[in-house]
């Protein structure tokens, strides 16, 4: 089993969506930024380290709010991944890893090609954010 987290970072009613970089396990896929969970690790500190990592933004993950979670069998592991909400972060949003950025309007991010445990993380997270307003 793979554990991983995923954020979803909101800035001005769009969502970031990173694209996985070539070479990497479903490259050119976009997904939420995140990662890998390490030992000894929750997910809260996972997810606050990859974002300093991978966008050179610091978040206090006490404002982490989770809103759902995914577990999908791909061929070679299996795979579980809380998805949060962040809000609020101090520093630019930065690719830090060579990987391509986007804000987009949740209403059209099923038009980018994810990941497949990703699918049920967008529906879950367009119910939320339509129960949000």
């Amino acid at each position: 089993m793979l554990l991983v987290v995923a954020g979803v970072i909101i800035r001005n009613g769009k969502v970031l969506l990173s694209k996985r970089p070539e070479g990497k396990h479903l490259s050119n896929l976009w997904e939420f930024p995140g990662g890998k969970i390490k030992k000894n690790e929750t997910p809260e500190e996972a997810l606050e380290r990859e974002l300093r990592e991978e966008l050179d933004i610091c978040i206090n993950k006490e404002n982490l709010k989770p809103i759902t979670f995914t577990s999908h069998s791909y061929k070679e592991f299996h795979l579980l991944m809380p998805l949060y909400l962040c809000k609020e972060w101090n520093g630019e949003v930065r690719p830090m890893e060579g990987q391509e950025i986007k804000w987009i309007e949740p209403e059209v991010i099923t038009k980018y090609p994810m990941p497949p445990a990703d699918k049920p993380l967008i529906k879950n997270l367009l119910k939320w954010l339509e129960n949000q307003c």
